[in-house]
C-alpha cells in the first residue's frame, strides 16, 4: 500500500452536507399536503404562537392549499421528477468531483432537504455510515435568514445532539458577498444580455420574509441589498436601471417591501416595455422561480402593458456556480485538520431571536 493510501486511510473523514429547502415527493394533493404540513409547522418559518397558528394550519390551510399548489407543481414537474431535487443532486455530484480533484482526502458529500426527502437526518446518517467524523453544513442559501439557513442549522443541531456530537460540526452561515458567487451572478446576466440585449430595467427578486423578522434582527434584507449592489456595480448598471423587490409572501402580515408583483405592474404602467428578472437568493430553480416569476409575474407585467419579460435562470449547475460553491467550501476543509475557530460558525450557534 502506498504512503498516499496510508495517509488517506488514517486521515479523519469530513462529511459535507449540501442542504436546501426541499420539495413534495410528487405533484399531487396528498404529497403537497405532507410537504406543507412539515414546512408550515416549522417555528422558524411561522413564528406565531402555536395556539393561534396550528388551528389555522390544520383547519384551513392544509384543507385548501394542497390542491391548488399541486396544480402549480404539476406545471413545472419534469419527466425526472422535482426540478429542485434534480438540480441539488447534480450540484452535489459536481461539487464532490471538484473537491476530489482538489484534496488528497476529499470530503464525503451528501444532500439533505429541510422538508421532504431525502431528509437532513438521513443525509447526515449516510455521511456517518461512510466514515465521516467531522461535519460541514452548507445551506444553499447565499443570504442568511431564520426561515432558511437557521432552520437547516437547527435541524442538524438536533440530529447531532441525538448522537452526542457537537464539537466536530460546523456550518457555513452565508456567502452573499463572496467574490466568486457575485462573479457567477454577473456572468449569467452578461451572457443573457449578449443573447437578448439589455433591458430597460433589471429587477433582483428575493423570497420575502415578514417585516417583523427583519426588525427582530434577521440580517436577510441587508445581505440581499449587499448582493444586488455588488452585482449592479460589476455590471456598471445605472442606479435608476435596477431595483430590489421581494416575492412569495402569504398571510396578512406585512412582508419586506417593495413587492415584486407591484414593482412590475408599476413599471409597466410607467411605460417600461422590457424587463429582466433574476432571483439571486435561489441557488436552484424551483416553484418560486419557474412558476411564480416566469409565469405568474410575467403575466402580471404583460397584462399591465409590458411587452418583453425575461427571467434569467438561477445559477443551478453552471460551471462558474459550482466553482463558486467550491471556493466557499474550500477554506473550511484542510487535510487532517478540517476546521479552525475562525473558519466556520459552530453548529451550536442557535439564534433564538430569528
Amino acid at each position: 500500500m502506498s504512503l498516499l493510501a496510508d495517509n488517506r486511510k488514517s486521515s479523519p473523514i469530513t462529511g459535507l452536507l449540501i442542504a436546501n429547502t426541499g420539495t413534495p415527493a410528487a405533484p399531487t394533493p396528498s404529497a403537497v399536503r405532507s410537504y406543507l404540513k412539515e414546512f408550515l409547522s416549522d417555528r422558524k418559518v411561522v413564528q406565531l404562537p402555536r395556539w393561534i397558528w396550528l388551528p389555522i394550519l390544520h383547519g384551513i390551510i392544509l384543507n385548501i392549499r394542497p390542491k391548488r399548489s399541486a396544480r402549480l407543481y404539476a406545471r413545472i414537474w419534469t419527466d425526472h421528477g422535482s426540478p429542485i431535487l434534480n438540480t441539488v443532486v447534480s450540484q452535489s455530484e459536481a461539487i464532490s468531483a471538484s473537491l476530489a480533484d482538489s484534496f488528497e482526502n476529499p470530503p464525503q458529500v451528501a444532500i439533505g432537504m429541510r422538508y421532504g426527502e431525502p431528509s437532513i437526518p438521513a443525509g447526515l446518517r449516510d455521511l456517518r455510515k461512510r466514515g465521516a467524523v467531522h461535519f460541514l453544513i452548507l445551506p444553499l442559501f447565499p443570504q442568511y435568514s431564520g426561515p432558511t439557513s437557521a432552520s437547516i442549522i437547527d435541524t442538524t443541531h438536533t440530529e447531532f445532539k441525538r448522537w452526542g456530537l457537537t464539537d466536530s460540526v460546523k456550518a457555513i452561515q452565508d456567502y452573499h458577498d463572496h467574490p466568486a458567487y457575485i462573479q457567477a451572478l454577473t456572468n449569467s446576466i452578461r451572457e443573457h444580455w449578449v443573447q437578448h440585449g439589455k433591458p430597460e430595467r433589471l429587477l433582483f427578486s428575493y423570497h420575502g420574509i415578514p417585516l417583523s423578522y427583519s426588525r427582530a434582527g434577521d440580517p436577510y434584507a441587508k445581505q440581499c441589498n449587499r448582493t444586488s449592489t455588488l452585482v449592479a456595480s460589476e455590471l456598471g448598471t445605472d442606479h435608476n436601471a435596477w431595483q430590489i423587490a421581494y416575492q412569495s409572501r402569504f398571510g396578512p402580515q406585512t412582508w419586506l417591501q417593495p413587492y415584486t408583483d407591484e414593482v412590475l405592474r408599476q413599471w409597466a404602467s410607467e411605460g417600461i416595455k422590457r424587463v429582466d428578472v433574476i432571483c439571486p437568493g435561489f441557488s436552484a430553480d424551483c416553484l418560486e422561480t419557474l412558476y411564480e416569476i416566469n409565469q405568474e409575474m410575467r403575466g402580471g407585467f404583460e397584462s399591465a402593458g409590458g411587452r418583453e419579460f425575461h427571467y434569467i435562470p438561477a445559477l443551478n449547475t453552471r460551471p462558474d456556480h459550482i466553482r463558486a460553491l467550491v471556493e466557499v467550501i474550500r477554506p473550511y476543509i484542510a487535510e487532517g485538520a478540517p476546521y479552525t475557530e475562525e473558519q466556520a460558525a459552530p453548529i451550536s450557534l442557535h439564534q433564538e431571536q430569528l
